[in-house]
């Protein structure tokens, strides 16, 4: 789009195209994955999806949004919790899977009116106790048998072999199908208006944004998504307990995984989630020592370097893979407004910088 004679607007850089090509080319090779891996292997990379649809979730919401829950673990559970009760009524589980997550979307809906009335610390309080009503709610299906659970028997009947690979491929698409949509969103006014009440919601009411649906979408986008990954998690590990489905720890990790990787990005969750997953496969059976060390490690991370590990490698090099903001571009000359402004992202010290050279060359045409 012309702004000027001598500016464009790019919303796409070389680079990234070529980045937006890879990771199809990646979405291809984890695809066949299942027939030339092992079994070990195909669990593993499933549950590391898990990790990276949860903390794009999270950051979706906290990061653009500007709406900090510790209450994601409810549709995390009730995602897992409406499958299994689907199956009971006869539905073959992994189309119950699907539509157990598409109910828990639904039932935040109705939830999203009175919470989203609510800000800060208020908002983050209520989601959590609107986590324990609901698993408190669970547990008295006779169905779940309070804390003793149950168990997807149901998905016994299909041969070991296949059930892995059907669950790796439906956490691939899932995780796969969010990002794209997420990725969407960010871009579209809805996304814009998210970023803008995230800054100052009165002024962004002001400017004419519906703050009310704007929130509501993206937190129910943010609840789909927890929920698919709670019905993931459940086909890979059959057994669900409501203390362990609805525990706290899933709030936990999502916030260490987007305060390493990287607050308001899209690469910066995933890049988390994958430290998550190494620290979890290394450390996890400290249980809840492991706990206390990421809850630090997150703190660090927020106190001494806010932008996270990508937030860093975007301020020292420029690197970003995923734009969901826009470039000004005078002739071959970047000024990156994207991720700093649009983005919410800003360099370390706080200030908002241009590069030295765009600098330099717009200071030097106005003098001429």
């Amino acid at each position: 789009m012309r702004v000027a004679s001598d500016y464009v607007v790019e919303r796409w850089s070389a680079a990234e195209r070529r980045a937006a090509l890879g990771a199809v080319v990646l979405f291809v090779v984890l695809a066949a994955v299942p027939t030339l891996c092992s079994g070990q292997v195909i669990d593993k990379l499933t549950t590391l999806f898990v990790y990276i649809l949860l903390a794009a979730m999270w950051n979706l919401l906290s990061g653009y949004a500007g709406l900090v829950s510790v209450g994601q673990q409810a549709y995390f559970g009730v995602g897992a919790y409406f499958a299994l009760r689907l199956v009971s009524f006869g539905i073959e589980p992994y189309p119950a899977l699907l539509l157990g997550a598409l109910v828990a979307a639904a039932i935040a809906v109705p939830v999203s009116f009175f919470l989203l009335r609510l800000r800060d610390g208020e908002f983050a309080i209520a989601s959590w106790v609107v986590a324990e009503v609901i698993r408190i709610l669970v547990m008295f299906d006779f169905l779940v048998q309070g804390e003793t659970g149950t168990s997807l028997i149901a998905l016994n009947s299909y041969d070991p072999g296949w059930r892995l690979r059907a669950t790796y491929w439906f956490a691939l698409v899932s995780l796969a199908g969010l990002l794209f949509v997420a990725f969407l969103l960010l871009r579209s006014r809805i996304g814009a208006a998210g970023q803008a009440i995230r800054d100052d919601e009165e002024a962004a009411r002001s400017l004419g944004v519906n703050v009310m649906r704007t929130k509501q979408t993206i937190y129910v986008l943010a609840a789909f998504g927890c929920a698919l990954a709670g019905v993931i998690w459940l086909a890979s590990a059959i057994t669900f307990l409501p203390r362990t489905n609805f525990g706290v720890q899933w709030t936990v990790f999502m916030l260490f995984m987007v305060l390493v990787g990287g607050l308001r990005t899209m690469e910066g969750p995933i890049l988390g989630a994958v430290i998550f997953f190494v620290l979890q496969e290394g450390f996890g059976n400290y249980g809840v020592w492991y706990l206390f060390g990421i809850g630090i490690v997150a703190v660090v991370f927020a106190l001494a370097l806010p932008g996270g590990i990508w937030g860093a490698i975007h301020h020292r090099f420029g690197a970003r893979f995923f734009p969901v903001g826009e470039r000004l571009v005078r002739r071959g000359v970047t000024a990156d407004i994207s991720q700093q402004v649009l983005d919410g992202i800003a360099p370390q010290d706080g200030s908002l910088k241009m590069r030295p050279s765009a600098i330099e060359q717009n200071v030097s045409s106005e003098r001429r």
